[in-house]
This record gives structure tokens, C-alpha cells and sequence, in this order.
């Protein structure tokens, strides 16, 4: 039996076995991660170019942007794991994985309520001092950050024995836990009761605010614009659902060997199929949006 923090190094057994599919699944991969990267570096610079972006909603989607490269920087362990014969990750690296992935799910949650509290879908435009904005973006930093510190700090009291095998592509704590036959209670508690609690504030204040978007569709005299409503609340409201109940389902259980399984597929969800989606979804469907793509498109390749 070794405390976790003996363990010099560990093995990432990742999505799969077979050579020829771990070859596949990189070839998939990196194209999710190019375009996911390109699009949100893409309309992280055009929110900040474009002086008709200038409003607080993009000013949040903008952050939104800059948390999902980092996000979907994921993908780079997983690009090691799939390519390297030796699937071994240290103590360090395994702990600043578990640091930066939390950090960046609870971030991204609260950035999500903060954007969802401030506006809606149908009306992308208010008025916000610039100090307001500071102290509301902020908030989902520090916050983040700070409850990842004590999710972190947890990791120490574990003690590991049998195999020393991650059953992931990353360090989570459903697996780090499944290694762990001591330590194991402070640990699942921490791991149930933080994001349980992060999840409820963030998501209670998204269905307050959709709620409130229904009723204001429902209000409206239009069948068409109803229509069109329905359809951007429609997409936004996907993907939510998609993030938030992938993330509720692998972390507010307890910790199974069927569940860590599961839970590593379902991570394949969370880390690349949302980040890729959230700029279509949140900004390339709106018409402020397009249009400012056009006027720098325009300003670009044809003012020459």
C-alpha cells in the first residue's frame, strides 16, 4: 500500500487497446481538435476586433472562448496517450491534470449562469459598466480555481494499492478513487459534495433564466419569430444539456468500475464534442455576429 503521494508514476490505460483503433481515434481526434481550436481563436478575435461585438454577451462568450482552447487542450494528453508505446504519466503531471481539468469545468459552469443571468439567446444586448463586467467574470475564476485547491489538496490523503493503472485517458477522481483502498471516504465526499453544489447554483440559475425565455417567446405575436426562437433557445438548450448531464453522470455517483468505464466514454463528450459545438451554437448563428465576420472579411481581403 503506497500514500498517493509515493506513487512516482502511473498508467493511462486510454480509450482503447488495439493498435489499429488507437491510430483511428487519433486521426478523429485531431481534426475535432484543429477545427474546435481554430473556431474558438476565430471568434475570440473577432468579439475583441469588432466594435459592434462591444456589448457584455460577447464579452462573455469571448472568456467562454478562451476556456474551451484551453478545454479541449485535453485532447494533447490524449494524443500522447494514443501514440506513445509507454502509457505512463508522473505524480506531478497526474495532479496538474485533476488541478486544470476541474478548474476549467467550473469555470466554464459559472460563465454559463453568468451569461444566462445577464441576458438571453433572443436579446444578446445591455448595458454593463466596465467594472460590473471585471467583477462578474471574475467571479468564475476565482471561484473555480480556489474550490479546485481543495479538491486537489484531497488527492493526498489517498492510498493506493493493487495496480497503479488510470482507467482514463486523463486523471479524473472516479478512477484515481477505484486505485485507492484507503483515504477513499474524505475523497468521494469532496468529489459528490463540491461539484454537487457548483452544479446546483449554476444550473438552477440556466433553467431560472430559460424559463423566463419561454415566457417571453410564448408572449410573442409572431409565428415566425416564435419559431426562430424556439430554434436558437432550442440548440443552446442541447448543448447544455449535454454538458451538464455529462458531467453529473460521472461525477455525482459513486465511483464503480461499470461507472468509471462508462464515464470514460462519456468524457469523450464533454471534452470534444461540446467545446467544438459551442461556438456554432452561442455565436456563428447570430446575425450580429455573421454580420461582423463580414465587415472584417470585407475590411481584410478586399480594402487591398
Amino acid at each position: 500500500m503506497l500514500n498517493f503521494t509515493d506513487v512516482t508514476e502511473s498508467i493511462l490505460l486510454g480509450l482503447t487497446s488495439p493498435c489499429e483503433r488507437q491510430v483511428l481515434f487519433f486521426i478523429k481526434f485531431l481534426g475535432v481538435y484543429i477545427v474546435t481550436v481554430m473556431g474558438h481563436i476565430g471568434m475570440f478575435v473577432l468579439i475583441r476586433v469588432s466594435p459592434k461585438l462591444s456589448i457584455p454577451m460577447y464579452f462573455f462568450l469571448s472568456h467562454l472562448s478562451f476556456i474551451d482552447v484551453w478545454f479541449s487542450s485535453i485532447h494533447q494528453w490524449m494524443f500522447e496517450n494514443l501514440l506513445s508505446e509507454r502509457k505512463t504519466i508522473s505524480y506531478v503531471g497526474c495532479l496538474v491534470q485533476c488541478f486544470f481539468f476541474i478548474a476549467l469545468v467550473h469555470v466554464e459552469i459559472f460563465i454559463l449562469a453568468v451569461m444566462m443571468a445577464i441576458g438571453n439567446p433572443l436579446l444578446y444586448g445591455s448595458k454593463m459598466s466596465r467594472v460590473v463586467r471585471i467583477w462578474l467574470i471574475t467571479f468564475p475564476y476565482m471561484h473555480g480555481f480556489l474550490t479546485t485547491l481543495a479538491a486537489t489538496f484531497w488527492t493526498y490523503g489517498l492510498h493506493i494499492c493493487g495496480k497503479i493503472e488510470i482507467n482514463h485517458f486523463y486523471c479524473a477522481d472516479p478512477p484515481l478513487i477505484k486505485m485507492a483502498c484507503t483515504g477513499i471516504f474524505v475523497k468521494e465526499y469532496t468529489m459528490l459534495f463540491l461539484p454537487g453544489v457548483n452544479f446546483t447554483y449554476s444550473l438552477t440559475v440556466v433553467i431560472i433564466s430559460y424559463l423566463f425565455i419561454l415566457i417571453a417567446i410564448l408572449r410573442m405575436h409572431s409565428s415566425e419569430g416564435r419559431l426562430k426562437a424556439f430554434s436558437t433557445c432550442g440548440s443552446h438548450l442541447t448543448a447544455v444539456s449535454i454538458f451538464y448531464g455529462t458531467l453529473i453522470f460521472i461525477y455525482l455517483q459513486q465511483p464503480t468500475e461499470q461507472s468509471v468505464e462508462q464515464g470514460k466514454m462519456v468524457a469523450v463528450f464533454y471534452t470534444t464534442v461540446i467545446p467544438m459545438l459551442n461556438p456554432m451554437i452561442y455565436s456563428l448563428r447570430n446575425k450580429d455576429v455573421k454580420e461582423a465576420m463580414d465587415k472584417l472579411i470585407s475590411r481584410t481581403y478586399f480594402s487591398k
